[in-house]
Order: C-alpha cells, then sequence, then structure tokens
C-alpha cells in the first residue's frame, strides 16, 4: 500500500508540475467550430494551456482587426500570448520559437483553414502552407513553411 501511496504521489507532482509549466493562451473563436477545438487541443498536448471564449462572428472580425490582424491573414480563430496574437492553425512549435526569439512584431498567422495544419488534421492529406510573421507596419513576412503530400 505503501508503495501504491509513493507512486500515486510521484504522478501527482509531475502532473501538477506540467500543469504549473503550461503557458497560457486566450483563444477567441466562434461558438461551435470543431477546427477551432482541435486546435485547442494540439497546444494542450504541447505544453500551453488554451482558455477559449466564444464570439459572434462580426465581434471576432473586428477583434482580429483591432488587434492588428491584416484582412488578407485572417483565419477562424484568434489567440493572444504574452503580448503577441496569433492567427489560425499556427503549430504549436512555431508560437513556442516566437515567444524564445521575441521579434518586433504584431505575432503570426496561418491565413484561411489549410488542410493538414494543426486542428485542420483529419485526413492523411496535407497541402503545403506558410506560417507568417505580422510585422507592426502590416506587412509580413515567411516564418516557417511546411510542406504538403
Amino acid at each position: 500500500m505503501r508503495q501504491l501511496t509513493l507512486a500515486t504521489a510521484f504522478l501527482l507532482g509531475i502532473a501538477t508540475q506540467a500543469f504549473a509549466q503550461a503557458t497560457p493562451i486566450d483563444v477567441k473563436k466562434t461558438n461551435g467550430c470543431g477546427c477551432c477545438l482541435a486546435w485547442m487541443e494540439h497546444l494542450e498536448e504541447n505544453g500551453f494551456a488554451p482558455s477559449g471564449e466564444d464570439m459572434f462572428a462580426s465581434l471576432l472580425v473586428r477583434f482580429k482587426l483591432d488587434n492588428g490582424v491584416p484582412q488578407r491573414m485572417v483565419s477562424c480563430h484568434t489567440a493572444l500570448i504574452d503580448g503577441y496574437v496569433i492567427e489560425g492553425h499556427v503549430p504549436a512549435d512555431d508560437i513556442r520559437r516566437l515567444l524564445s526569439d521575441r521579434p518586433d512584431a504584431v505575432g503570426l498567422a496561418v491565413p484561411g483553414m489549410p488542410l493538414g495544419s494543426p486542428g485542420m488534421d483529419q485526413s492523411r492529406w496535407r497541402v503545403a502552407y506558410d506560417v507568417f510573421l505580422l510585422k507592426n507596419d502590416g506587412s509580413t513576412e515567411v516564418f516557417s513553411s511546411y510542406p504538403g503530400n
């Protein structure tokens, strides 16, 4: 019994430590969007602690524009993390790199909903897509690229 108690305490300690280290990210989305929820699961599996807030579509669009997301970069959800905006199905590794490199920028975006990106990976098919760095002057540059198959 003592071994079981020690094992349980050890596992609880690991779980508590993992939870304490998870980086919070605030996700704005529309109600019932399955790919938004799937992207949030991807974040959770990769060390983030997403919290979601449902917004009416028109308010979500206004939120995106007010936070520096160019119209040509819009996707279905927008997140805020540590002073940056994350638009669309951005992989967790790119968010981690953004937070590590700390560029002077608005954030990252994956425009549209590319098949095979996190949250849009429901089949074996994927299209090539880019993650863009959103610059403060409204311009963009490729931050990373992902191949299709």
